[in-house]
């Protein structure tokens, strides 16, 4: 009789999500996601009003779970960021590392020891690999991101736009398993210090506006573009929709031009740290729908 690893991997996102940590489906036996692609997104459900990456998609809730869980034995990914989780990633020495090449739980106990720091007694989940997960909670009013090396050689970290292989997931190489069943801590600040991205100095943003831009639309393109590029990491999208909005309006009323306005708002954009396909589609749709629903205000000359 073959041992069914359904249950138990259901049992193990079933868990997750009753301790508040959004999961995704895992391929069976491996580390990758199981959820569709933007190429292959059939444009329905979750993705009914547009694609949604798997980071959207991590749920709590039990019974899409239980459907999800009852096609396949999948794995069982713990988005982290949805999840206001933190999570240390203490790797083993690859194949080909340098003979000698400390593991990261060697590296990481080094580290707590030079900053004078006890190692962090938190929830902690041996990877199949031999390696660590340490779970912290993420703190208040920061956004961090994953992490490569920052805290030292094979050690990455997981936040935002990341997930950790929950325990009772099985790959080729072994199973990941709670090793401490501590309670989670809250993220040590000498570890959120070491985390935090460092402040860039506010860009100075170009602003060179055509002669015929009357002083209102002139004064409303700058004040919508600042308010771009000082959007903080997470609201940044939602700020530039609304000044896309605003300033739809002036577009509606031939006080600005389209050009003039996505000129601008891409400028408070990329002075905000985004790339343009991380805020082309966004501002497309914003302004569409301002022109659209503002079409009757063209002013007469």
């Amino acid at each position: 009789m073959t041992h069914e690893p359904r249950p138990a991997l259901l049992r193990a996102a079933l868990d997750a999500a009753e301790q508040g940590w959004a999961v995704i489906p895992l391929r069976p036996g491996d580390k990758r996601p199981a959820l569709h692609g933007e190429a292959s997104c059939p444009g329905v459900g979750d993705c009914a009003s547009g694609h949604r990456k798997w980071e959207q998609r991590a749920t709590t809730d039990p019974d899409r779970i239980r459907a999800a869980w009852s096609a396949l034995p999948f794995n069982v990914g713990i988005a982290t960021g949805p999840s206001g989780l933190v999570v240390v990633d203490l790797d083993m020495p690859k194949s080909n590392s340098k003979k000698g090449t400390p593991c990261g739980v060697t590296t990481f106990k080094a580290l707590c020891e030079r900053t004078g720091q006890p190692v962090p007694a938190t929830r902690t989940v041996r990877t199949a690999s031999g390696g660590r997960h340490l779970y912290f909670t993420a703190p208040a009013g920061v956004r961090l991101s994953n992490s490569a090396g920052m805290l030292g050689p094979l050690i990455d970290t997981r936040a935002w736009g990341g997930y950790v292989v929950a325990p009772g997931s099985i790959v080729h190489s072994g199973a990941y398993t709670v090793e401490d069943a501590a309670p989670v801590l809250p993220l040590p600040g000498w570890l959120l210090d070491a985390l935090k991205p460092p402040q860039k100095p506010a860009k100075a943003v170009s602003r060179v506006l055509p002669s015929r831009v009357g002083r209102y639309a002139a004064a409303a393109l700058r004040y919508e573009e600042e308010n771009v590029a000082s959007a903080p990491e997470g609201q940044r999208n939602a700020a530039l929709v609304r000044a896309a909005r605003a300033l739809g309006r002036l577009i509606a009323s031939g006080d600005l031009t389209r050009e003039e306005v996505e000129e601008a708002l891409s400028r408070g954009a990329e002075a905000a740290g985004q790339k343009p396909h991380e805020y082309r589609s966004a501002l497309t749709s914003a302004l569409n729908w301002s022109i659209q629903h503002n079409s009757g205000t063209r002013r007469t000359a």
